[in-house]
């Protein structure tokens, strides 16, 4: 005998609408569930800069006599919207003779995260050139090789050297890395 309104088909046509709809919602609901969560996770996917090389120099650009130069390390920076080049930090680079060609010193002093400058003074009882690293912060000096030369500073540790690579005999690639302020270790940030 069959139903001519269809009566034994009607629950189980229901039943698929239903799960076809739940489905379809489900979707719908998962797309932005997804995609924060994609956000989120985000800077966990992304290379770190920590232990990359930059090209800051050529050998012929910094002085001879050993002057630092302040030099801005610029890299591409990207979010979830957009990519722009961007300064990550700076290096004092100083050439010198020998087979260290050129020295790289993080910019960022170890006490509060300040920059420290290039100072070059006279001394008063020899008459002699005194030149060194200052941070106006909390008025720590550092020799040109970054370390303090005042033991009782407030600065917790000596500069930050950083790798340097002569490429094509010219060229002055620093293997750049923020570190951690405050403390007493060298703790590369990442």
């Amino acid at each position: 005998m069959s139903n001519p309104s269809g009566g034994a088909g009607e629950p189980r046509r229901g039943f698929l609408a239903q799960a076809l709809a739940l489905g379809l919602a489900a979707a719908a609901y998962a797309v932005p569930v997804l995609a924060g969560l994609a956000a989120a996770l985000n800077p966990l996917r992304q290379k770190g800069r920590a232990g990359k090389f930059y090209k800051l120099a050529t050998l012929d650009a910094l002085p001879e006599d050993g002057t630092p130069q302040k030099v801005a390390v610029i890299d591409q920076r990207v979010n979830a919207w957009t990519r722009s080049i961007e300064p990550i930090g700076a290096v004092l680079l100083m050439r010198s003779d020998g087979p260290e060609q050129v020295r790289a010193i993080h910019v960022t002093c170890p006490h509060a995260g300040c920059s420290v400058q290039f100072k070059e003074t006279v001394d008063e009882e020899s008459g002699q050139k005194v030149r060194k690293f200052y941070c106006p912060c909390h008025q720590a000096s550092f020799d040109l090789q970054g370390q303090r030369l005042d033991q009782t500073s407030p600065s917790p540790r000596d500069l930050d050297t950083l790798e340097v690579e002569l490429r094509n005999q010219t060229e002055v690639w620093v293997q750049f890395q923020n570190f951690k302020t405050g403390t007493a270790n060298k703790v590369p940030r990442v």
